[in-house]
C-alpha cells in the first residue's frame, strides 16, 4: 500500500453507469454494516484508540465518522429525490470527530449504521432507474447526481473498513 490514507485507492466516479452498476453499489452499501462490525470485532479500547495511520483518526473515530457521514448521505439522497436540485450542506468531518460522542462506545454507531443502512438501501432500491439521474448541489463537490452519491458512499464504506482491516493486519490483531 503506497498511501495508507487510501487503502483501496482514491474515489473515481464512473463516467457512465448502468442499472446493474447501481444495484452492485447498493449491494456493497447494504453489506457495509456487517463488514464494519467484523472489522472492529474483539478490539479492546486501546486498539480502538489506535490511529489507523500516523496522523490519522483512531479506529473509534473512523467508526463514529462512518455513522455521521452516512447519515448525511442518507439525507442528501432523500433531498435529491424530494426536491429539485437541492443545495445540501457540508460539514467539517475533522471537527465532528472531536465531539464528545465520538469518544463513546463504537457499539452505538455500529447499531446506528445497521439501522440507517437498512432504511437507506430500502429507499434507494425502491426508486426507478431515472431517479439516479436527479441532482443535488454540494458546496464542495458541485452538482452531483444521485448515482454519484451512491458510488461515492459505496467507496466510502469500503474505504473506511479497509482503514481498520489494514491496521489490524499490520498490527497482527
Amino acid at each position: 500500500m503506497s498511501d495508507p490514507r487510501y487503502p483501496i485507492g482514491e474515489f473515481k466516479n464512473p463516467a457512465a453507469f448502468t442499472p446493474a452498476d447501481i444495484r452492485r453499489a447498493l449491494d456493497h452499501i447494504a453489506e457495509c454494516p456487517k463488514h464494519l462490525r467484523a472489522a472492529v470485532a474483539r478490539l479492546d479500547d486501546a486498539q480502538l484508540d489506535t490511529p489507523y495511520r500516523e496522523g490519522g483518526w483512531t479506529v473509534r473515530q473512523v467508526v463514529h465518522h462512518v455513522a455521521d457521514s452516512h447519515v448525511n448521505a442518507y439525507i442528501r439522497c432523500k433531498l435529491a429525490v424530494a426536491e429539485n436540485h437541492p443545495r445540501v450542506t457540508a460539514y467539517d468531518q475533522d471537527d465532528w470527530v472531536k465531539f464528545a460522542d465520538v469518544r463513546g462506545p463504537v457499539a452505538v454507531s455500529l447499531g446506528m449504521v445497521e439501522a440507517l443502512h437498512e432504511r437507506w438501501v430500502a429507499f434507494l432500491r425502491s426508486l426507478p432507474d431515472a431517479a439516479f439521474h436527479r441532482t443535488l448541489d454540494h458546496p464542495e463537490n458541485g452538482t452531483m447526481t444521485l448515482a454519484n452519491v451512491v458510488f461515492l458512499y459505496e467507496w466510502h464504506g469500503l474505504h473506511h473498513v479497509a482503514h481498520i482491516t489494514s491496521l489490524r493486519q499490520r498490527q497482527g490483531w
